[in-house]
């Protein structure tokens, strides 16, 4: 269906926040998720003629970057990360447990849509393996009893918090806080000591990163 005029005013007032209008296309790609469900067709020409791109060159963008999706996902998108580190330790067994509990595979969504599945290459969050994402907020240090909770308390209607603080929303609204809009979630705690230890230890030995310029450093003292 045709972008809403209130998603076309929210696109401009995005576009008005960057030097060149095709710089709010990432953003603006999100909100055609908030608004559709999953980038569509309509969201594709809508992005296109605000920016002034050909619907080809959204389409590039759209297709080349995992979290825009071309079918609408569940209420509730849980991403399971399986890269060696996340799997090694324990995030193979998840996704097991989560294709058993959900009944689909990757990229696919439940009968009553309330859930979708996809295995993720990495979260960025090696520190806290093995991880996963509900709606792309953090769930650190999981186990097989915990996913298996945060399903049935979803399933129920319940609330979920992320392991780092935010309640779990709905893929939607999830989405339009990613175009860039605030949920008022913020304050919600980022970092914690467990992602500091390198860099402490780093600066515990005096280490630093080499200085621009300086081919010596960079090359190892060669």
């Amino acid at each position: 269906m045709p972008i809403s005029q209130a998603a076309r005013e929210q696109m401009r007032e995005l576009i008005g926040r960057y030097p060149e209008p095709r710089s709010a296309l990432l953003p603006m790609l999100h909100l055609v998720q908030a608004e559709e469900g999953h980038i569509t067709p309509d969201g594709i020409a809508a992005c296109a003629e605000e920016v002034g791109l050909t619907p080809a060159e959204v389409t590039a963008v759209a297709t080349f970057y995992t979290m825009y999706k071309r079918h609408d996902m569940g209420e509730y998108h849980i991403g399971v990360c399986v890269n060696p580190g996340c799997g090694m330790l324990g995030g193979d067994e998840l996704w097991r447990i989560a294709t058993e509990e959900l009944g689909v595979g990757n990229d696919e969504v439940t009968a009553d849509g309330t859930f979708s599945l996809e295995r993720i290459e990495c979260q960025a969050a090696c520190t806290h393996a093995p991880v996963l994402t509900i709606n792309w907020e953090f769930m650190d240090d999981q186990t097989p009893e915990s996913l298996r909770e945060h399903i049935a308390t979803l399933r129920a209607g319940g609330e979920v918090l992320s392991t780092r603080g935010p309640v779990i929303r709905s893929f939607r609204d999830t989405e339009r806080t990613l175009s860039g809009y605030d949920d008022g979630l913020a304050a919600a705690p980022a970092v914690d000591d467990k992602m500091l230890v390198g860099l402490r230890t780093a600066k515990a030995r005096g280490m630093a990163a080499p200085k621009p310029g300086d081919g010596a450093a960079q090359d190892g003292g060669a």
